[in-house]
């Protein structure tokens, strides 16, 4: 057996232990007998205070144990655990000196449940977001079938920007490629990106990429965070995501207008094949020249026949005119003056061209004109009355 404990080896003269004595002396020997450990219990009293610092006591029908979890190590999971929930925790037994309290100070925490404290956050933003309508298929956009400028919001350093610069040269290399850098994982990732998505408003943008590599669950939490998802759903123009790999969906996935099973395929998505564009627009050019050969073909067909129907209706018109001109030939032939001289008629004119109808016209030495039915002569009256 090792040393016995010598329990009043640290007694002051007195023979009796201070409070202090006593409590960091407990410590020492609750942390040198009791290694860290995984302890399953469950979540009652849960505070979160200003610090960051969660504090709740785990329990069983038995009994309870006080514990702490600082933020330097509860920043890495997705949300805080609810009253009443059952967690597995991994932590150090230690003795809070200042309260005299046996405590646990937990530096991993799980729940028992599948996905654990993941799943728990992940469907509590999905609600919110259902809620509000960000899933809503209907609200979905369509994407432009030729853009001129797609945004990448990525990290600069990582795989998925050089797998969608490839593909864009590839497929597509008239579109301008605009990115907007972003961190992807880690602490500070989610303001980052969503500062990347807010700056997306303010470029003149026919589509935007959100995405990264694959990872663990906690690489992508980032983009299942309930506030990445509203930034990303509040930008202007048609989103793909392409986050991890084909098998992960996360919120953004959801909320975005179209979700790629990764970066390539959203690269893709985003851009048309310009071997098929130009395929299409051979086709379109043959079709265009058919159907110009055709409609002109119509056209000159259309002009013939409306050239026979004009010259018909020419015709037609002018031999009624013809007909109705000698109708009006021969009224005003029957009306003439010379039709009346042809019968043994004349007529007698002054010096001033007009008719002379009376005797009293024809005074003695008057002078006058005679027409006849071929031709005028000259006349004159004598004394008698009778013409000379």
């Amino acid at each position: 057996m090792g040393t016995p404990l010598d329990l009043f080896a640290a007694a002051s003269a007195e023979g009796a232990w201070t409070v202090g004595e006593v409590t960091r002396r407990a410590r020492v020997v609750i942390e040198a007998g009791l290694p860290p450990l995984w302890v399953r219990g469950e979540v009652s009293g849960f505070k979160a205070w200003r610090s960051g610092h969660w504090y709740f006591t785990l329990r069983d029908k038995a009994c309870q144990l006080r514990c702490v979890m600082f933020s330097k190590d509860n920043r890495r999971l997705p949300a805080a655990p609810a009253d009443g929930m059952q967690v597995f925790t991994f932590g150090r037994p230690t003795m809070w000196e200042e309260k005299g309290e046996f405590r646990l100070t937990v530096l991993e925490l799980l729940s028992t449940e599948q996905g654990g404290l993941w799943k728990l956050a992940f469907e509590k933003a999905k609600a919110a977001l259902l809620k509000d309508g960000l899933l809503d298929p209907a609200r979905k956009r369509r994407l432009p079938p030729f853009p001129r400028r797609i945004a990448v919001v990525t990290s600069p350093d990582g795989a998925a920007l050089r797998d969608i610069e490839a593909v864009m040269a590839r497929r597509w290399p008239l579109a301008e490629l605009v990115l907007v850098a972003a961190q992807v994982q880690g602490d500070g990732a989610e303001a980052s990106v969503c500062a990347a998505l807010a700056r997306l408003a303010h470029l003149e943008l026919d589509v935007a990429i959100v995405g990264r590599g694959g990872g663990a669950a906690e690489d992508l939490w980032t983009f299942n965070s309930e506030r990445v998802a509203r930034a990303l759903a509040a930008v202007p123009v048609p989103v793909i995501c392409a986050v991890g790999h084909e098998t992960d969906v996360t919120l953004c996935d959801l909320v975005a207008d179209v979700r790629a099973p990764t970066p390539s395929a959203a690269a893709e998505a985003a851009t048309p094949d310009r071997t098929d564009v130009l395929v299409h627009i051979a086709h379109l050019a043959e079709r265009l020249a058919r159907g110009l050969t055709q409609r002109s073909q119509r056209v000159l067909d259309r002009l013939d026949r409306t050239g026979d129907r004009l010259g018909g209706a020419i015709g037609a018109r002018l031999e009624r005119s013809r007909a109705l001109l000698t109708a009006h030939s021969a009224r005003l032939d029957a009306l003439s003056p010379l039709k009346i001289l042809a019968r043994g008629y004349a007529v007698a004119t002054g010096a001033d061209g007009r008719v002379l109808k009376r005797v009293a016209q024809l005074s003695a030495g008057t002078s006058f004109r005679l027409r006849v039915t071929d031709g005028a002569v000259g006349a004159r009256v004598d004394r008698s009355g009778e013409s000379s």
